[in-house]
């Protein structure tokens, strides 16, 4: 009867065994999938950055090679007079622009200064110096 009880413990043992061998062959299959995963997510992410990169600079190109057309075909359907009186106002256009660049560049410069003296006195202050009057 001995034999029996041990054939029956033998087979519950192996049972248990297999169960633990399961569960760590799952956790492995499953760490290793989460990784295969994350790799996959982390090459899709730069593929995905790659085609937006190229997709802007072909978007940027066709665009500039759009407008370049639409002047060149609307040049070419203006006589010298009308050609001339449009190159005037695109210049026109243009100066106005650089004033507008300019006095941005100015209220900038005027920003910057008035950060850098508030900064100054800032300094100053914690530092114990007065404040200059």
């Amino acid at each position: 009867m001995s034999s029996i009880t041990d054939g029956f413990k033998d087979v519950f043992m192996a049972g248990i065994g297999a169960m633990a061998l399961g569960a760590e062959k799952s956790k492995e299959l499953v760490d290793q999938l989460i990784a295969k995963g994350e790799l996959t997510v982390d090459q899709g992410k730069a593929i995905n950055a790659d085609l937006i990169d190229r997709a802007s600079q072909t978007a940027g190109k066709t665009a500039e090679s759009v407008r370049d057309d639409l002047i060149a075909a609307h040049l070419a359907a203006l006589t010298k007079d009308e050609r001339d009186a449009f190159a005037a106002k695109v210049a026109e256009m243009a100066a106005a622009a650089d004033e507008k660049d300019a006095a941005m560049d100015a209220q900038a410069d005027e920003v910057e200064a008035i950060i850098a003296d508030q900064q100054a006195a800032a300094a100053a202050a914690s530092a114990g110096v007065p404040a200059a009057q």
